[in-house]
This record gives structure tokens, C-alpha cells and sequence, in this order.
């Protein structure tokens, strides 16, 4: 098959994508303990360009040295030794044509590992559900987070902006404010992390206060023509099966909102993205996104199957896919769909494990370019 839509060319804010394949942003915790990216993430970056990805979006980059950190041996853009190695790794990247995204991540009360302070924050003293994952280095339950001052607020927003110019300094082709998957924007987003009875909490609209002023201020700082996206989900780290609690009522508020924001693309996540997200008979995630949000839609959740990923692109409910564990086993896998060679199964064990490091078995993997 040709997959015409997969490998067709898309545009945002003037960054040409040569096709709709996007490698999703993954924890691999790979970095130095300083927050230095190093050469073998380079040469786990490099892998998905040279496989023929439009674009990769990194895994999430701690913002500061207090409360961001979420992993030991995540990577940071704090620093200037920070922007000036990861410069390296996006020129490696640029070399093969692809464009490169950093997300920008705090952990917030989801966080199990951080060199600058062994306490969290969060919008409430409410720890998050279940247990901090063993492959990422944690185990046992969360600790109870101290609930945020509006100082705390401010420093966060700043930290946000100041990580995203450093990520234009450092030659990226645009930023994601990671706002799912339970850190800390997301805390803010659900309603039983979020007790507060100040302007960010109780309403919906104060849930989301904090997202739109970080979204306007980031813009006011990297200007009106670099790019600037979100990813947004339900579920969480800690949470797999939750959903926002008015249903598709609450995503059409939230997603508008993120539409009439000066934001360039919305990038959701799912589970199944091709599966009903509030209920029976009810819009996907990436769905509600495109009709409530009218901004171009990343897709994820188990898209690594070409045709799946190519109707969800037909039927207009994204413009693009990102792909996570598929990436992992198959870090060409738009050179092999396009050359109509097999994909490898994803095995976490062989892959994800010891405690999720890019390991020498990924980066010997024969690469089809």
C-alpha cells in the first residue's frame, strides 16, 4: 500500500514535515547526572531520523533546578552546558532532514527522582494514585506533596518560559508544554488532585487558568514564528483509566480554549487513540481535539500499525501520529512501511528494561534508510 497520507508533506509555522510519522516523546532516562544529554542519546535520536521520521519530540526536559525533575538521569535545559549539548543532538537530527521538538515537562507530585530537592510540589497536598514505576528507577507509593504558594506558581511559569527560549537557543524546531499523563499541568487539569480555592482551582476555567497563561507567555518569549504545541490525555502515569469528569463537554471547553490560544498544535494521547474516549458511542481523543480545538492534531496510542494510522489520517480526526513502543522496536519503521518491510514486535522486557535506559542492544539495531 501506498499510505498517502501518511507519507504525505504537512506544514506548521513554516517547518516543512516530509511526512506525518512523529516519534513520541519517551522517558529513557539516559542522561547525565547533571542533566547533560550525552552520545548515546544522540545515537538514540539520530536512529529515528535516519528511519525516516518527519519529526521526533524528545522525551520530557526538566525545567529548573528545584522542583521540575521528575527521573534521576533525565535530561534538563537549565543551563548553558545544557542548551549547548543538546544542540548537538538537534543538528544530528537536522542532518537527516527531520525536525526536532522539545517537551517541556515538570513533574510536579508525580515526581520519583530528583537531584536538586527530595521534596515535590503540587496544586494540593493530594499524592498522586498508585505507585512510582519501577523501570523509571522508583518504587513504593508517591510522597504527599506540598501544596503550591502563587510564588510557586510564578517560578513554574517562569521556568516554562525561560526552558523555551533556551530550546530555540539551542536550535530546536519548536516546543511541547507537556500538560498529560499526571505531572504537573495535568494535576491542575483533574479535579480530585486539585483542591485549591484560589483563581487555579475549582472551575474548569481555573483548572486551565495555569496551561493558558504558560501557552501566552512562552509565546510572548520565543515570538510569533517559532512553534509552539501541547499534549494533552486523560489517563495518567499513575491513573491509566481516567477520565475528565463532565465528559465531552469538558474536552470541548478545554480544547476550544486551547484553540483560541496562540498555541500551533494539539498532540493528545490515548490508550487506543482509534477507541471512544468519554464512553460508548462517544468522539475520540483526537477527535474532540480537531472539531473542538481547529488546530493541527497529533494522534498516539497504539498507532504503530500503518493502516491504523492511515485511517485515522483518512477520516480526518488527526494530522499526524506520533508513535512510542513501535518506535522503540522498529526506530525506521516509516522507511520499512514505505519499502513494505515487516515490523518488529515491541517486547518491553528485551527493550524497556533495566529501568528503561537506552541500551547498546537499541542502538545496534540495523537501521533501513
Amino acid at each position: 500500500m501506498t499510505y498517502k497520507n501518511l507519507f504525505s508533506k504537512a506544514e506548521i509555522k513554516g517547518n516543512t514535515f516530509h511526512n506525518r510519522f512523529i516519534v513520541a516523546p519517551m522517558t529513557r532516562i539516559s542522561a547525565e547526572q547533571d542533566g547533560c544529554v550525552n552520545e548515546t542519546m544522540s545515537k538514540y535520536y539520530e536512529r529515528f531520523a535516519k528511519g525516516g521520521f518527519g519529526a521526533i519530540i524528545s522525551e520530557g526536559i526538566y525545567l529548573d533546578e528545584s522542583y521540575s525533575q521528575g527521573y534521576d538521569d533525565q535530561p534538563g535545559l537549565v543551563r548553558e552546558e545544557h542548551v549547548q549539548e543538546w544542540k548537538k543532538i538537534v543538528d544530528v537530527v537536522h542532518n537527516h532532514k527531520s525536525l526536532m521538538i522539545a517537551q517541556l515537562m515538570h513533574a510536579g507530585g508525580q515526581s520519583q527522582g530528583n537531584a536538586y530537592t527530595n521534596e515535590t510540589i503540587a496544586p494540593s497536598d493530594i499524592p498522586p494514585k498508585g505507585e512510582q514505576l519501577g523501570f523509571y528507577g522508583g518504587s513504593g507509593p508517591f510522597q504527599t506533596p506540598r501544596a503550591m504558594s502563587v510564588q510557586d506558581i510564578k517560578q513554574v511559569k517562569d521556568a516554562f518560559v525561560q526552558s523555551a527560549v533556551r530550546a530555540k537557543e539551542a536550535g530546536f524546531d519548536g516546543v511541547e508544554i507537556h500538560g498529560a499523563n499526571g505531572y504537573l499541568l495535568d494535576q491542575f487539569l483533574t479535579d480530585y488532585m486539585n483542591h485549591r480555592t484560589d483563581q487555579y482551582g475549582g472551575s474548569k476555567e481555573n483548572r486551565l487558568r495555569i496551561v493558558i497563561e504558560i501557552i501566552e507567555d512562552i509565546r510572548e518569549a520565543v515570538g510569533a514564528d517559532f512553534m509552539v504545541g501541547i499534549r494533552i490525555s486523560q489517563i495518567k502515569v499513575a491513573d491509566p483509566n481516567h477520565k475528565w469528569g463532565e465528559g465531552e463537554s469538558e474536552a470541548e471547553y478545554i480544547f476550544s480554549q486551547l484553540g483560541e490560544s496562540s498555541l500551533d498544535y494539539i498532540h493528545v494521547t490515548d490508550g487506543d487513540a482509534t477507541a471512544p474516549a468519554f464512553g460508548q458511542n462517544t468522539k475520540t481523543l483526537a477527535q474532540a481535539a480537531k472539531e473542538f480545538g481547529k488546530l493541527p492534531v497529533i494522534a498516539n496510542g497504539s498507532l504503530g500499525d500503518p493502516q491504523k494510522a492511515e485511517t485515522i489520517l483518512e477520516e480526518h480526526q488527526a494530522d499526524f501520529v506520533s508513535i512510542g513502543t513501535s518506535a522503540l522496536a522498529n526506530p525506521d519503521l516509516p522507511n520499512r512501511v514505505k519499502k513494505g518491510i515487516g515490523l518488529n514486535e515491541f517486547e518491553f522486557e528485551k527493550i524497556l528494561l533495566p529501568q528503561a535506559k537506552v541500551k547498546e542492544l537499541e542502538l545496534q539495531m540495523e537501521i533501513i534508510q
